[in-house]
């Protein structure tokens, strides 16, 4: 786990925020409130969106109706979202996937996998306490397959 955490406010400047994950070449950071709980996790990805170009939903004209995609309005109404935000809370991923800091390297990889995220804030009952990222669990794996130093 890293304790050194880089974190952001929800009301921080997205370019500031972009500006600092490139600064410490990192490709994402929990958000926090004013007191230290975690409300979200903004990404390189959630910051490229905004760059893009949008793509308008998918809509299908049928014996004279039409009909849109609901996942397709989904998917442009944010991205919508994230194009026009200008704080790290309007592109955030709110309602992130945590782990608590006494839980075991298996169920902090469990959860990397099955939520198929990159990181994941350490929460204890003071808030952020620190990040796993899925590089912290591959060090975890090589350390414990290194054979002891006195065999």
């Amino acid at each position: 786990m890293t304790t050194d955490v880089l974190s952001f406010a929800p009301d921080d400047n997205v370019g500031d925020a972009m500006a600092r994950l490139v600064e410490r070449s990192i490709d994402g950071a929990p958000v926090v409130d004013a007191g230290n709980q975690v409300v979200g996790i903004i990404s390189t990805g959630d910051l490229i969106v905004q760059e893009t170009e949008l793509h308008v939903p998918t809509i299908i004209s049928l014996f004279g109706a039409t009909l849109e995609l609901p996942s397709a309005h989904k998917h442009f109404e944010d991205d919508l979202r994230k194009t026009l935000g200008a704080t790290v809370a309007d592109v955030m991923q709110a309602e992130p996937v945590t782990v608590g800091p006494d839980e075991t390297i298996e169920a902090a990889a469990t959860k990397l996998h099955d939520h198929s995220v990159s990181r994941l804030p350490v929460v204890g009952p003071g808030g952020l306490v620190g990040i796993i990222s899925r590089v912290d669990v591959l060090r975890e794996i090589i350390r414990d397959e290194e054979p002891p130093a006195d065999a």
